[in-house]
């Protein structure tokens, strides 16, 4: 590990916690996964990966938007401690297909980081999932789905913040989403929600009290 990932790592975990929980699954270095999560704030890729034991973290790269993480130190983070795939959200380049980073990182051997909701929300409920992670899982039958609850993190960094605030945060990981023959897209995409939902014990009407919330606000 590069001196400045154990770094990232331990200061991580000196402020949220990121302490890794694993229910019906245990971690294996011989399987490929797509770690699929809510995403409610920055420091959401830098939680999962430091809850990864070592052995599975070394071959394991988080999915980052170029735009965001694409300059200054962000980029020298994301790229050379995380080892993060840039992806180009904005679709800068017309021509290319956002997903082709994330295929060739599958194709050698490594393990993703993926966040489906595509940007940062602030309720305990992920936002509806976008459609990458149904067309990873065609294209990659082998690889595992993993679903990953990521708890207090949307209070220990909230959207806008700029630091985060000491909090214990904990990650869960669930056991693999099963794969349906000729499931219509966004039946999977739903099913592959409720998973994180269920792990973090979040019920639709938890999602419709926070929008009522927001609402009012």
């Amino acid at each position: 590990m590069r001196p400045s990932s154990a770094l990232l790592v331990g200061v991580v975990k000196l402020l949220v916690g990121a302490y890794g929980r694993w229910f019906g699954i245990h971690p294996r270095t011989d399987a490929q996964r797509i770690y699929f999560a809510n995403h409610t704030s920055h420091i959401d890729t830098l939680a999962i990966w430091a809850a990864l034991p070592y052995t599975l973290r070394r071959r394991t790269r988080p999915v980052a938007a170029r735009d965001y993480w694409g300059r200054g130190l962000r980029r020298y983070l994301a790229t050379r401690a995380l080892g993060a795939v840039l992806i180009d959200r904005a679709r800068e380049q017309a021509t290319m297909d956002p997903l082709e980073p994330l295929r060739a990182a599958l194709r050698a051997g490594d393990s993703l980081i993926l966040f489906p909701e595509g940007t940062r929300g602030t309720r305990a409920a992920p936002a509806r999932f976008r459609g990458g992670l149904h067309r990873l899982a065609l294209e990659f039958p082998a690889v595992e789905l993993l679903p990953v609850y990521l708890d207090n993190l949307h209070r220990a960094l909230p959207k806008g913040s700029l630091l985060p605030v000491p909090m214990v945060c904990t990650v869960r990981f669930g056991a693999p989403l099963a794969r349906i023959d000729g499931e219509p897209r966004n039946a999977f995409l739903a099913r592959a929600r409720a998973a994180v939902m269920t792990l973090g014990g979040v019920t639709e009407t938890d999602q419709a009290a926070d929008a009522t919330g927001a609402e009012h606000a």
